[in-house]
């Protein structure tokens, strides 16, 4: 793993010359959005003008997103080609996504998969997992073990098979045991960074120009929990 800090203290997990994986940080956003906040896609592009000298405007491509208050992997493009080429990994779901979460309420079972129907709320960008099919919702389904008891505290693994809109937030506070920190989704008290304990932990993908199985690790934030791990 390659780590390089750059003035906007940017971790670099990965980069080529089609690719660059960064470990993204409580509160920042990927893309631009209406707080009119600097987005990671901007301190990306920034870090790539200073180090290559490029005199001319840098090409970024967005390919997936993680929720503000997580942490951990994600991947942008830094040619048009990769892009498209990542853009149908993604869509197709050929990639291996592994997540730690933290939660207080251990789960009835130590592993198991949950399976529910995901409906959105835009307006107040929520989303609710229900047992049964109801309208305009869509199957969602991930497994996840606890590998390791802390203080008050259970440690999960989590791989995801779907990618819906605040998905394991939503299962896990389905089952009871909403993420460290997720007022949105049941915990009762916010976490000091605003952040919640969930984090991107794992990445495994094909290479969109290279074609080589590329496993990218994200560390964990240094923080008192985390670290306990």
């Amino acid at each position: 793993m390659k780590e390089i800090s750059n003035k906007n203290n940017l971790q670099v997990l990965h980069e080529d010359n089609h690719i660059i994986v960064v470990n993204k940080r409580v509160g920042d956003i990927v893309q631009g959005d209406k707080t009119g906040d600097k987005p990671l896609s901007e301190v990306v592009k920034e870090y790539i003008k200073e180090k290559y000298n490029k005199p001319a405007e840098v090409f970024l491509g967005v390919v997936h997103r993680l929720d503000r208050p997580t942490t951990g992997i994600v991947v942008f493009a830094r040619t048009s080609k990769a892009l498209t080429r990542l853009n149908e990994l993604f869509k197709n779901r050929e990639t291996q996504k592994t997540y730690w979460a933290i939660v207080k309420n251990k789960p009835a079972n130590s592993t198991d998969k949950l399976v529910h129907y995901i409906k959105r709320n835009e307006k107040n960008n929520t989303s609710k997992a229900h047992i049964k099919e109801v309208p305009d919702s869509k199957l969602a389904s991930l497994d996840y073990t606890i590998f390791k008891e802390l203080n008050n505290y259970f440690a999960l693994e989590i791989n995801l098979h779907t990618g819906r809109h605040h998905q394991i937030r939503a299962q896990l506070s389905a089952i009871g045991s909403p993420i460290k920190g997720d007022l949105k989704y049941g915990f009762d008290r916010s976490n000091p960074d605003g952040g919640i304990h969930l984090h991107a932990r794992k990445l495994v993908f094909i290479h969109p120009v290279t074609k080589d199985v590329l496993s990218i690790t994200a560390p964990v934030p240094n923080e008192v929990i985390w670290n306990a791990l």
